[in-house]
């Protein structure tokens, strides 16, 4: 099977997506489709050996939408997209400026507002209203979108919300001509019945909802420009006769580029000339720039620091640490939480279903003897105010605005069903090395020794032990020697040469160092065969894990830690950081295992307990994959990032809690939004179907059920990008 997407135009609300859907599954190849319409697009899984991307292409089409460029980059596309929202504004003006002639029009003489006798209903009936219908046309005309995508959907069987408005101001012109004919035969009563004024104004005001759901929905990719934005579009190469501008896209694999002081990293590579200081906060999340020089790694969208940086491109395009990230946003806002389906199965029924009642409200009122103009603005009004579209932006808005604001933390969910989940963890099981601890050994103790009776060879200080332990350690192999060498750069100690060095198998190493016999062993230095220092070396706690796992024992979660290590190691690691629950010498592929018999457990209430497995290793893929939530610390294996749901960017535990946090916020979201539309369509469906009439109260205005679905849009999406400041 292979997987592709594809970026579609001309889909304005829930049935078109859900026609899009049925439309490529009808196709002989095609195992699964996923529209959506927030991101404009669908991600479709087939068989290329029954079908081909073209005809994919083809059955969209077919449908009633456009292709856009496969091809195009992310900032084409918004370019693309400004100049439909401009064209849609556009519209909006033309629409807006006629509806408002018309409505002078209609009720000027209502409200004695000074008019020409030609425009007079009783003085001039045929002027008023023909006037009236040449006005309407542009109207008709900035609203022909309705139109070329409402009535083919009609015919196909697949009626979207363009549908409905289509129907409902073609019912309500068709009656203001048929009105219009009968004053021309010479019954000027039938000019106080038109309704040009309620099709104009119900194609500008939902002109206007469109715009301004487009505009909102732009927002919610903000993420993703912000991301996209990091990377420059143009690099400055280097060739044999000098250096020169060249676009990004350009680059090829081994070229030299030239990075200025302030100036952003094009692509990956290796530092080949020059020393500056790089702020890569945008992949690490931390603030402190760092330090490059030769044979340094650059990624693209770090920004250079005071020195001038020449380093060769060996990672361009999809393959740049940046590139991955943005696709995996991107990833993430395509799959559909579980949440969705519900909205999806309402959808798929919804427009047929509110056009029946349309149909038979109108009927009832016209055969109860309200007449023809009664039951016209009963139709209208339940086609116009009926939505289908806000059940289809609330789950798509909230996952692309929920995702991108994890991106930008360093938090990297795979999915809305990822969120959804996410959500709902109960229990926390931590790999314990690499995880909670830094994965590396560490000098974290030491002091010097003075024995009954001896002094320390030659009075040396504790920082001249120091030395000599990482003089001898610098060239020696076992990881346990990293822990010294590092101590020494970190704290600037400069370490003398040493001679006659001999590494003692299982036992530690010794040298001269300074005139000095220097031997380290069983975690002691021995100076000129005397006892000198004791050093401990261990898998040093991070900063912040004691921190992270009291807030993730926050709200009743459980913290577990899992480790293949001793258990007295694990004893410890768990009291430092206060983990009550752990288990030790667990074998790498037993860590499934326990994940499998903790997600047997119930929990207190009896419930099934929900599990979240965080791990950085290649022994964790397989409980990273049977977790109900995995997740991967971004300083990992490719195997664990690929195998888990989310990715933390920054290697810190604190961000599961954030993550968690941010999950639940998106579901409350989710939850809200689905809500509104829900109520929204239960309460204002029988309202236009003249509810309100049958206790003595007003029939609903065509208008103002133009401007209550309009608004019901907006809110939805604006109510997402409330995510974008939510606390977490």
């Amino acid at each position: 099977m292979q997987t592709t997407t594809i970026a579609i135009g001309g889909m304005h609300c829930a049935a078109c997506t859900m026609r899009v859907e049925k439309a490529l599954q009808r196709l002989d190849g095609v195992a699964n489709a996923n529209a959506n319409l927030a991101l404009e697009n669908a991600t479709v899984e087939f068989d290329p050996a029954k079908l081909k991307l073209a005809d994919l292409k083809l059955a969209i089409t077919k449908a009633g939408y456009t292709i856009y460029d496969a091809a195009a980059s992310f900032r084409e596309k918004q370019r693309a997209k400004a100049r439909e929202i401009h064209g849609q504004w556009r519209d909006f003006a033309v629409a807006a400026v006629f509806a408002l002639l018309l409505m002078y029009i209609a009720m000027g003489h209502m409200l004695a507002l000074p008019h020409p006798w030609f425009l007079d209903p009783v003085a001039s009936p045929l002027s008023y209203t023909i006037i009236q219908l040449i006005l309407t046309v542009p109207c008709l005309v900035a609203g022909r979108g309705f139109y070329t995508s409402g009535y083919p959907a009609i015919f196909q069987l697949s009626p979207n919300m363009d549908s409905l408005i289509a129907l409902s101001t073609t019912a309500s012109f068709l009656y203001s001509l048929w009105g219009t004919i009968w004053v021309a035969l010479g019954h000027p009563e039938a000019a106080a019945n038109l309704y040009f004024d309620s099709t104009a104004t119900i194609i500008a005001l939902i002109s206007l909802g469109e715009t301004l759901e487009a505009i909102s929905r732009g927002h919610t990719s903000d993420a993703i420009s912000e991301l996209v934005n990091l990377a420059p579009e143009t690099a400055l190469l280097r060739e044999a006769d000098g250096e020169r501008p060249c676009p990004v896209a350009d680059l090829q694999l081994g070229d030299l580029v030239v990075v200025k002081p302030g100036g952003k990293i094009a692509v990956d590579g290796r530092v080949c000339e020059g020393t500056s200081q790089v702020d890569e906060s945008m992949l690490t999340g931390e603030s402190a720039p760092v330090a490059k020089t030769a044979g340094d790694e650059v990624f693209a969208g770090t920004i250079n620091g005071t020195g001038r940086l020449v380093y060769e491109a060996d990672k361009i395009g999809q393959d740049t640490a940046l590139a991955h990230i943005i696709s995996l946003v991107e990833q993430a806002q395509v799959r559909k939480a579980p949440v969705q389906r519900l909205a999806d199965r309402v959808v798929g029924v919804f427009v047929p279903i509110v056009t029946t009642v349309a149909l038979l409200a109108g009927l009832t009122w016209l055969l109860t003897g309200h007449g023809w103009a009664f039951a016209i603005t009963v139709l209208v009004s339940v086609l116009v105010i009926s939505c289908p579209c806000p059940l289809g932006i609330a789950t798509p808005a909230a996952v692309m605005i929920g995702t991108g604001r994890g991106a930008k933390r360093g938090i990297l969910i795979k999915g809305g069903e990822v969120l959804q989940a996410l959500a709902k963890i109960d229990t926390i099981v931590l790999d314990k090395t690499g995880t909670i601890t830094e994965g590396k050994p560490s000098l974290v103790d030491f002091e010097a020794v003075e024995q009954a009776g001896q002094k320390s060879p030659g009075t040396l200080s504790r920082e001249q032990l120091l030395i000599y332990a990482a003089a001898v350690e610098r060239s020696s192999e076992h990881p346990v020697a990293l822990a010294f060498t590092a101590y020494a750069a970190q704290h600037g100690l400069v370490l003398p040469e040493t001679k006659d060095f001999q590494a003692l198998p299982g036992r530690g190493a010794k040298a001269q160092v300074a005139g000095h016999a220097v031997r380290l062993e069983g975690g002691q230095v021995f100076v000129d065969e005397q006892l000198a220092a004791r050093f401990k070396v261990a898998d040093a706690l991070k900063a912040d894990s004691a921190a992270a796992i009291a807030r993730l024992g926050q709200d009743g979660r459980q913290v577990v830690m899992l480790t293949g290590d001793k258990a007295a190691v694990a004893a410890e690691v768990a009291e430092a950081v206060g983990i009550r629950d752990f288990y030790a010498e667990v074998l790498p592929a037993d860590k499934s295992q326990k994940i499998a018999e903790l997600q047997a457990q119930p929990r207190a209430d009896g419930k099934p307990r929900r599990v979240a497995f965080v791990g950085d290793g290649i022994n964790d893929a397989p409980a990273l994959s049977q977790a109900d939530v995995g997740i991967a610390i971004g300083s990992g294996t490719d195997v664990a990032i690929e195998s888990a749901d989310v990715v933390l960017t920054r290697s810190s535990l604190s961000d599961v809690d954030q993550g968690i946090r941010l999950a639940r916020a998106t579901m409350r979201n989710i939850k809200q939004n689905l809500f509104w539309a829900f109520c929204y369509n239960v309460i204002c469906i029988p309202i236009a179907c003249g509810l309100l009439t049958l206790f003595g109260g007003p029939l609903l205005n065509p208008m103002i059920a133009a401007l209550a679905m309009s608004c019901s849009d907006v809110c939805v999406v604006l109510n997402a990008l409330r995510l974008a400041a939510v606390r977490i």
